[in-house]
């Protein structure tokens, strides 16, 4: 069983204590994280003057934003993903496909080649005969 992990934060201005699996790097990159946001709002006008309860949900109303944002994101990256790697199938087929005609098209010059040669040999042979 993982052990629990605790770290102090610094949030708006006061210190919590997280515990959490996580590492306590995790812990502080996630406070550093809603601390900045908090910060960010707390500078706009106004936003200090509204109730506490107000600045709760805006806090909560701009992370899920952030997070709806992000998961968008992946969705759109997910997407191109599998979108380039069809297209990387695609074109690893294209090539053996290529290769294999590239095969075919020297061993039949090399047949080719061959059948000349020995055409060749062979008249040269009817020449020497007469």
């Amino acid at each position: 069983m993982a052990a629990k992990h605790y770290a102090e934060v610094l949030i708006d201005g006061k210190i919590y204590t997280l515990g959490g699996m996580e590492e306590e790097h995790y812990l502080q990159k996630v406070a550093s994280y809603i601390n900045e946001k908090t910060l960010r709002l707390r500078q706009q006008d106004g936003f200090s003057k509204q109730s506490q309860e107000y600045q709760s949900v805006m806090i909560a109303l701009n992370i899920a934003d952030d997070y709806f944002k992000a998961t968008d994101q992946v969705a759109v990256l997910e997407k191109q993903n599998n979108d380039m790697e069809k297209e990387v199938y695609s074109l690893k087929h294209e090539l053996i496909t290529t290769q294999m005609k590239l095969e075919a098209a020297l061993r039949q010059m090399e047949q080719s080649a061959d059948q000349k040669k020995a055409g060749g040999e062979a008249a040269a042979t009817k020449t020497t005969k007469k």
